[in-house]
Formats: C-alpha cells, sequence, structure tokens
C-alpha cells in the first residue's frame, strides 16, 4: 500500500528553523506576520547530496545571499528511525557529502551540492524574492525496493519499520512546512512551494533491467506524489540528466545507463511542467567514477536554476 499524506493540508499557512554548528530559531510570533518565501525540494542520490570540496569554489560562493535558507533532512537508512529530521538555518556551504543533522543542530561538511549555486542563481534572478530550500537525499538509492543495497524511493516498501527514503522526505517537507518561523526573526513565514528538482537515476541503471526500463513510470509516480504532498499538481520539476564515467559498453559502470537516460527524457517528454537538464553530458567525474568535480556541482546548480525559471513561466 502506498504511503501519503496530503501534507499541507495541516500548515493553512504552507507554514512553513573543518565542521560547522548550527542550531534551532526560537519560537516565532504567528499574530505578526513575516516573510513569503518560495519553497523548493531537492531530492535524489548522490550526486544531489554533493562531493565538491568547499574549498574549492570561487570565495563569492561562501558568502550565501542573506535571503534563503535550507532545512536538510538527517539522511538514514531504509527501516531506521529518525529519518528527514532537521532544521531551517541560512544557507552556507557544507551541504553535501558528510553533513549531518539531529534536528537540534546542523553539521556542516567540507562538501557541497548543487543547492549551492541553485540557491545563488534563483536569488540573482530575483533579488528581491526569498528562497526557502528543503534538501534530502540519500547516495546509491534507487527508485524501487531491491535495486540496491543503499535503500529506496519505493512507496510501496514494508519492510522492518516500514520507513525509506520516500517516508523520510515526506518526512522532511511536513517538518520544514510546519516550522512557523524559518528565518529566526520571530515572525511567523508562508512558505510557497515553487518547484522541484530531482537529481537520481544511477542505481537504477547500474545493473537492474527491470529497473531501468522501467525508470520513467517509476519516476512519475514519485513525483506524483511528492507534487500531492506539496500540494501542487502543476509543480514544476526539473530532472537531471545521469551520466557515465564510460563512453563505451566495455567501460561503463552502469550497465543500463543509456537506457535510464532515454527513459528520464521520456519523463520530461510526458510531463508538460517537467524538463531535463543536460549539462552533465560535459562534467568530469572524480577517481570513483561515480560522482562529478567541484566545477560540476557549480555548473549543475546554475542550470538547475536556469531551467527552473524557464519552467516556471510556462507552469505559472
Amino acid at each position: 500500500m502506498t504511503r501519503f499524506a496530503p501534507l499541507l493540508a495541516a500548515t493553512s499557512l504552507f507554514a512553513c528553523a573543518p565542521m560547522q554548528i548550527e542550531t534551532t530559531a526560537a519560537q516565532a510570533d504567528v499574530g505578526n506576520p513575516g516573510h513569503v518565501y518560495e519553497l523548493y525540494f531537492l531530492g535524489g542520490q548522490s550526486n544531489m547530496e554533493g562531493f565538491g570540496y568547499v574549498a574549492e569554489i570561487d570565495p563569492a560562493l561562501r558568502s550565501t545571499p542573506d535571503n534563503v535558507v535550507i532545512y536538510h533532512g538527517k539522511s538514514v537508512e531504509d527501516g531506521k528511525d529518525g529519518g528527514g529530521a532537521g532544521l531551517w538555518a541560512p544557507l552556507k556551504p557544507g551541504h553535501g557529502l558528510g553533513f549531518d543533522t539531529d534536528g537540534t543542530t546542523n553539521m556542516l561538511s567540507d562538501r557541497f551540492g548543487p543547492e549551492l549555486t541553485f540557491a545563488h542563481s534563483m536569488s540573482a534572478a530575483a533579488p528581491t524574492a526569498r528562497i526557502a530550500i528543503v534538501k534530502f537525499s540519500r547516495g546509491g538509492t534507487g527508485l524501487i525496493d531491491g535495486v540496491s543495497g543503499f535503500g529506496s524511493w519505493d512507496p510501496d516498501y514494508t519492510d522492518a519499520n516500514g520507513r525509506n527514503q520516500y517516508d523520510n522526505a515526506l518526512t522532511a517537507i511536513s517538518e520544514a512546512l510546519r516550522t512557523r518561523d524559518v528565518d529566526g526573526d520571530g515572525h511567523a513565514d508562508r512558505l510557497v512551494p515553487a518547484g522541484i528538482v530531482w537529481m537520481q537515476g544511477e542505481a537504477d541503471a547500474f545493473d537492474n533491467q527491470p529497473a531501468a526500463v522501467n525508470y520513467a513510470a517509476n519516476l512519475a509516480r514519485l513525483i506524483s506524489l511528492f507534487r500531492a504532498a506539496l500540494g501542487d499538481d502543476d509543480l514544476p520539476v526539473v530532472i537531471g540528466r545521469i551520466k557515465d564515467s564510460g563512453d563505451t559498453e566495455e567501460t561503463r559502470v552502469m550497465t543500463y545507463s543509456p537506457v535510464v537516460r532515454a527513459q528520464q527524457k521520456a519523463f520530461v517528454e510526458g510531463d508538460r511542467c517537467a524538463t531535463l537538464v543536460t549539462a552533465s553530458d560535459n562534467f568530469g567525474f572524480l577517481p570513483d567514477g561515480w560522482h562529478y568535480r567541484s566545477q560540476d556541482y557549480v555548473t549543475l546548480g546554475r542550470e538547475f536554476a536556469a531551467a527552473m525559471r524557464e519552467l516556471q513561466t510556462q507552469c505559472g
């Protein structure tokens, strides 16, 4: 049975608080209106998580816009408790590999993902707007149960405590929306869902043919559930195209990467409010052969933002 709760139903305001430490903000004054934020959900597996090195980015990117906040949900294994816990905080570099939170304190890492330049670009395009990002990702995860030893986003997962990455993402979204004061100024803010960015597919492309050939259908189902959770069936969705570090059939690290790439294209062609970012076609890789270089995550976030802005004009 698919597990789903309409998360916005309980939030009439859409109301939606080496290692750096951040702590939760004070309680809001709900009688005094705060700010309106555009809310974006960023999800996926390890190339959404981010393997870029903060030390390698332009110094200008280390000073993040003051109109951007982020709720980064805690990542845990399928069947474990605590996934999705987090708090709202000003966006800073450090929300990549190694980030952790207990829901009260954030522990920033020395890595970053596409959220960093996505936020910079969205802020630069609309300097008077306020941007709220809910990020939840887990490396190695596939869309259906059993594809990967690292977990799944399968809405029908029933093992252990019945919670997997889909449930953890819903928790992150729900808890983010439930927070009244997201920027810590003491006033109740309003979050307006504005888009979804999804970077995932490598696990489904690795060695499981059914997962690969059914990727578009599985993705469509998951995105539909996330749209419903955010209260908008036409919410713009930006998909990041996966890339294999091997250029030939003999050197591929993902047996079915061409199939999943085609399935990603098929998904966006069948959804008028979705688009595919193909910048990854020009990316390089770390020595592990799976994860992009720092400069590629910089590009990826910018391309996500550009695609989102363009998509919003046709789906707004």
